[in-house]
């Protein structure tokens, strides 16, 4: 298996990628398994001038394609193609949140997604729709804390991992451990993401998730850039990688206080094929082809920083100050009350 592109925002450079429509769950398994299907389909793509490899832009990839072979297919299919079509410009679905009105600890919560509290992607708890879109947080945030977040895509979270200073804001740095991808033998909590147990060596690997559910079927599993954290059989087997925490790991920067500053989303989509029957379609494909990395981070402004610091966290600093000069003052008010109260007392003695 060859690292066939590392992508930041590249979006017109060209790219071998397998044709997506014949790796999704509800095409592949009736190709392999019925001959005449298999020979009616080599017939379709070569009267078609289509190929099962295709060389597209990473543009096309991500938001569509107009597949020659779905064109001339005699069926009522879209002919478009895409990783996150037709996803571009699109809501993501109606999303009910805690205010914090009425109690702050919920604040910027997620009540319901589509009106539901589950996806219905995955059983048990992974399943669920808790914690924030990890734009924000309800306010005074602890340390020992575990930061829970949801994208329709993966719910994750995250843990403290270091205190930092970011334009004079000080903030504590959450990021998403290795545990959050572990493989079930390791986190049993993990093993309701465990859907296909050919790719994922009987849920014995860690590092990708199965996202296909929610991608109409298609082989999309997602990662951290460079497959971070994953299991020592992919890194062996992909060959220009070279992950590391610094450059590659998701972060939160939380203000305990108020809110999530700076943020740093760090991903991977992986297409995967999966172990197919050898046949004229599927020959010689490899197990996966094309990693995409997605980064996408956000920062403060430097006004922005300005009024903050102004507003909110000198204030919250001066508070800080002004609650130990009390206390200062209070513990010199009582000492000098005691002491007073004992001489008074000895001299009443007298």
């Amino acid at each position: 298996v060859h690292l066939l592109c590392r992508i930041k925002t590249l979006q017109k450079g060209h790219v071998t990628f397998r044709n997506i429509f014949f790796q999704s769950r509800k095409a592949a398994p009736a190709v392999y398994k019925n001959n005449f299907i298999q020979l009616l389909l080599n017939t379709w793509i070569k009267s078609s001038k289509s190929n099962m490899l295709q060389n597209r832009t990473v543009k096309e990839i991500l938001w569509g394609y107009k597949d020659p072979f779905l064109s001339k297919v005699p069926f009522p299919l879209d002919p478009v193609l895409g990783v996150f079509y037709p996803y571009n410009g699109t809501s993501d679905g109606l999303y009910r949140v805690y205010t914090g009105k009425e109690d702050i600890s919920k604040t910027a919560i997620i009540e319901s997604y589509k009106n539901k509290r589950n996806l219905s992607y995955w059983e048990g708890y992974c399943d669920l729709v808790n914690g924030t879109d990890g734009a924000s947080f309800p306010p005074f945030v602890k340390k020992d804390q575990v930061l829970r977040f949801f994208s329709s895509d993966i719910c994750r979270y995250a843990v403290y991992q270091t205190s930092k200073i970011v334009k004079g804001i000080p903030l504590y740095r959450f990021t998403v451990p290795r545990e959050a991808f572990a493989s079930p033998i390791d986190v049993g909590d993990n093993y309701c993401f465990c859907t296909d147990e050919v790719i994922s060596q009987n849920c014995t690997l860690a590092g990708v998730l199965d996202i296909s559910s929610c991608k109409a079927g298609r082989p999309v599993y997602i990662s951290l850039p460079h497959f971070l954290h994953a299991s020592e059989s992919i890194l062996h087997d992909v060959e220009g990688l070279s992950p590391n925490e610094e450059e590659h790991e998701t972060f939160l920067d939380v203000e305990p206080c108020l809110a999530t500053l700076p943020v740093a989303r760090r991903l991977q989509l992986e297409n995967l094929r999966g172990s197919f029957p050898p046949n004229e379609v599927f020959a010689y494909l490899p197990f996966t082809d094309v990693f995409i990395a997605l980064f996408q981070s956000a920062v403060i402004g430097d006004e922005k920083a300005e009024m903050f610091r102004n507003k909110v966290t000198g204030r919250v600093q001066l508070l800080g100050v002004v609650q130990m000069a009390l206390i200062i003052a209070g513990s010199v008010l009582f000492l000098a009350f005691m002491g007073s109260y004992f001489i008074c007392r000895t001299k009443k003695l007298k």
